[in-house]
């Protein structure tokens, strides 16, 4: 007998499973379809020793104490602030556009004022925001946005910014000073023995039983339980009843090379080159020592495990029929990225989650 069965091994799921058996002291078991815990966040060590993160590179990083504090609990931080480049016009600039982007892309001298005042003279003018197109060209005008943006968005989506609704490229800002961050959150690092460890840590308790490798509609009729928490894929719980939700997944191709350093970021974007996105280099993120070096270069693709919801007034409608299916049903609770059919980061994930216990579950 669980007072909470949980769907789904991930920041959600963990961070549920955590506080339950923790603060409620309440037994809870734990079902996930694949063989290790941590979701896309998992991360292990390679045949050579580097760490490397299976499902891509994940930064931690936030503006919420709270959430911060909380993860705390569970490790030491390397405190790490990632760095991006763009590969545009043979050169590499940094990502997200700021003043050092536009002076070494155009050989300009500019300042902060003089970059202002360039981005007003190519901006375009727009009554109406009505997509992620019209989010980018009156910030940055048409140029600017052909060479990081339109194409870029065309291989992660397979849809160009037009179709996309505009708060999809709303969250990567445009600067006018020398800040090469990536994320200008109060609170950045990546996790010091790595994320598989910090979820090892959250569920060391003996209110906890772990179910690898199951799909929980195979056993859940055979398990006596007071409460769900379903973390999966919303439309996958009601048997796809109004359709399938669409996703956009990624392929990852890892190698291994027999140098120190191979790029000169963590991540350096491919917006126009090639038909990978980018290439993440694992030792820039972790701190890591090691004589060989480790990169993964993404491959977005419709098919395979869902990753990014996609963001259309058309989805968010049909994500609408079944999010009404799940406030009717009692003692049953979605929560994160795959049940909310909304792209979150790990931060808000947890934050998410800490919400639902405190104010619902507790």
């Amino acid at each position: 007998m669980y007072n909470y069965v949980i769907v789904g091994a991930g920041f959600a799921g963990c961070t549920a499973a955590e506080r339950i058996a923790n603060v409620l002291n309440k037994k809870v078991l734990i079902i996930e379809k694949r063989n290790h815990i941590g979701g896309n966040a998992y991360d292990y060590f390679n045949e050579d020793g580097i760490l490397v993160h299976k499902y891509g590179p994940h930064i931690f990083h936030t503006n919420n104490k709270e959430v911060w504090d909380y993860i705390s609990n569970f490790t030491q931080w390397y405190h790490y602030q990632h760095r991006v480049l763009a590969y545009v016009d043979g050169q590499t600039v940094p990502m997200p556009i700021n003043l050092d982007t536009i002076n070494n892309l155009y050989n300009f001298d500019y300042t902060s004022d003089e970059l202002n005042s360039y981005f007003e003279s190519i901006r375009c003018n727009k009554e109406e925001i009505l997509n992620s197109e019209d989010m980018v060209i009156t910030k940055i005008g048409m140029e600017l946005y052909e060479k990081f943006f339109k194409n870029y968005t065309k291989k992660q989506w397979d849809l160009y910014p037009f179709e996309l609704e505009p708060e999809v490229i709303a969250r990567i800002p445009i600067r006018n000073n020398r800040d090469d961050r990536y994320f200008t959150d109060k609170y950045q690092g990546m996790p010091k023995h790595g994320y598989t460890k910090i979820f090892e840590n959250m569920l060391n308790n003996k209110n906890i039983n772990i179910l690898l490798n199951t799909d929980f509609k195979d056993v859940i009729d055979d398990i006596e339980y007071e409460n769900l928490i379903y973390t999966g894929p919303i439309d996958y719980y009601f048997d796809y009843k109004y359709g399938k939700l669409p996703y956009r997944s990624l392929k990852f191709e890892f190698d291994t090379l027999d140098c120190e350093k191979h790029q000169e970021a963590g991540t350096v974007n491919y917006p126009n080159d090639y038909d990978f996105t980018r290439i993440t280099e694992f030792k820039h993120l972790t701190g890591q020592r090691h004589y060989k070096t480790t990169i993964v270069r993404e491959y977005p693709s419709s098919q395979g495990e869902p990753y990014y919801p996609i963001p259309q007034k058309k989805n968010t409608e049909q994500y609408k029929l079944y999010e009404e299916e799940a406030q009717k049903l009692k003692n049953v609770f979605f929560i994160g990225r795959l049940a909310n059919y909304k792209y979150y980061n790990m931060d808000k994930v947890v934050e998410e989650t800490l919400k639902l216990f405190y104010q619902t579950i507790k």
